[in-house]
């Protein structure tokens, strides 16, 4: 039996994870959600319905697992708690300094009402947290990097596009090459968070809308830009759709360590991703861990997890027989 996925939102995230369920043969579609008019969306799996959001309590019975597809700004923090009363669940919370607390209002919310939920799932948080800890662990005399970009970070843009004034946005995460050079040179340099990343903004603004209030609006969120240089370029909407329309990102974790009796052999660490599209890559590995919360929801397990506690062989579709032979 397919397991049933839950699609709510359908933007960028949500049409990433339509086309992947169509890339896993045990995944199967059973429901979009969107607060806009349903008839007005359009998806791409003959046969799914469409349904408003408010309706989604009428599907608790019809779907395994329900994929959130909001931002991480203002949907999630509500969202993912009040459809883990309901559904087994999972998000893309990528807001890193606030997951603690989202944590615990999921799990509380999941084990009050018997589901498991998954927070904070993708490829950063996510695949990269897995890449970390595992340098951390087998590195334990060293120093850790992580390095974003240079690409679109979608939380980041749809942070922006909630200001009052923006019509529309992209944000840039930029790597500074010499500070991803000098922590792959063996140093160990400590390096802020304003030396290692800068953030490059492309907003359109509503018309009448103040650019100066805009810009101090963007360069002073906490948690997204007050840590870091940023540039902020306004562009006509023309602009933005021609030059901007692409998704690309990726970026690297990094770890240095010493290893031997004197501490005289240099080791790194590198894991790193390269990617087209940002949000279909994210829906990818969304997909795969529906499949881990499918599978822990039926041993009967309930509340909040992270990718740091789920084992790889809950991902994959492969027998454990499959994957001994052929994967380890």
């Amino acid at each position: 039996m397919s397991i049933r996925i839950g699609i709510m939102g359908y933007g960028n995230l949500g049409r990433g994870i339509e086309a992947a369920i169509k890339q896993n043969n045990d995944l199967e579609l059973a429901a979009v959600f969107t607060r806009r008019e349903p008839s007005l969306v359009e998806i791409r799996t003959p046969g799914v319905v469409v349904e408003d959001a408010a309706n989604v309590s009428e599907y608790k019975d019809k779907i395994d697992v329900l994929i959130i597809c909001g931002g991480s700004a203002t949907d999630l923090p509500n969202q993912t708690p009040q459809y883990a009363r309901e559904f087994n669940v999972i998000d893309s919370f990528d807001t890193h300094a606030n997951i603690p607390s989202h944590f615990a209002n999921v799990d509380r919310e999941a084990k009050e009402n018997g589901h498991v939920a998954l927070i904070s799932c993708g490829w950063d948080p996510g695949l990269f947290s897995l890449a970390r800890v595992y340098a951390d662990s087998v590195l334990p005399d060293g120093k850790a990097y992580t390095f974003w970009g240079r690409g679109v970070s979608q939380g980041h843009s749809d942070a922006i596009r909630r200001i009052p004034g923006v019509r529309d946005a992209r944000q840039y995460t930029v790597p500074v090459e010499e500070a991803l050079e000098a922590a792959r040179s063996g140093e160990n340099p400590d390096l802020t968070t304003r030396q290692m990343h800068t953030r490059e903004c492309y907003v359109v603004l509503e018309e009448g809308a103040d650019p100066g209030v805009v810009e101090e609006a963007i360069k002073t969120m906490p948690n997204y830009f007050a840590d870091y240089d940023t540039t902020v370029h306004f562009v006509s909407q023309e602009e933005l759709s021609r030059d901007h329309a692409g998704l690309p990102h990726g970026g690297f974790v990094l770890r240095s360590g010493r290893t031997g009796v004197k501490r005289d052999h240099n080791e790194l660490i590198e894991f790193s991703l390269t990617l087209d599209s940002n949000p279909e890559f994210t829906a990818s590995v969304l997909a795969a861990y529906a499949r881990a919360v499918y599978r822990l929801a039926g041993k009967g397990e309930s509340g909040c997890l992270t990718v740091l506690d789920i084992a790889p062989s809950l991902l994959s579709p492969r027998t454990p027989e499959d994957l001994r032979a052929h994967m380890l």
